[in-house]
């Protein structure tokens, strides 16, 4: 597997990426209007945005991008780190490759530098990061308003 930092040439590869594990994964916990308000938010022309301010990493398979993470600070301090924008293409799911997702964003200066390291999970991949060691910011359990979880991990 090549795991390298995201180019633009990627943006509209992740972008569809993103739009086909929403639609196909996250359909089980989330309306189609809220799906496709999410994919709204992640175009190509957003995912460059992101990855001017974070480390975006893709995850490539025989040259094609089958999954996607990113870490970049907690509001602007130097601190804390966030975890975003973490996807695996639906028919790579139970590979690994999350896990490898996981790892790699571990491993980058960002969450080094990391007292506390929070992710704002859907609730379909709750699961998964709690198995990665990640646990509900103040016991909070319930999506909040944006209908996320907030989880966090301390270093």
């Amino acid at each position: 597997m090549e795991i390298r930092r995201l180019r633009e040439e990627d943006a509209a590869e992740v972008s569809a990426l993103i739009a086909e594990t929403l639609r196909t994964t996250n359909i089980k916990d989330y309306s189609a209007e809220y799906i496709e308000n999410d994919i709204k938010v992640l175009q190509p022309q957003n995912i460059l945005e992101r990855a001017s301010w974070m480390h975006f990493y893709v995850f490539c398979e025989d040259g094609k991008i089958v999954g996607c993470g990113a870490i970049g600070p907690f509001w602007g301090k130097t601190d804390e780190s966030s975890l975003f924008t973490i996807f695996v293409l639906p028919e790579y799911q139970g590979r690994g490759i999350g896990r490898k997702i996981i790892q790699t964003l571990e491993a980058d200066e960002y969450f080094l530098r990391a007292k506390r390291i929070e992710i704002p999970a859907s609730i379909t991949a709750t699961p998964f990061y709690r198995k990665m060691g990640y646990d509900y910011k103040n016991g909070i359990t319930e999506p909040d308003d944006e209908g996320l979880l907030r989880l966090e991990k301390f270093r």
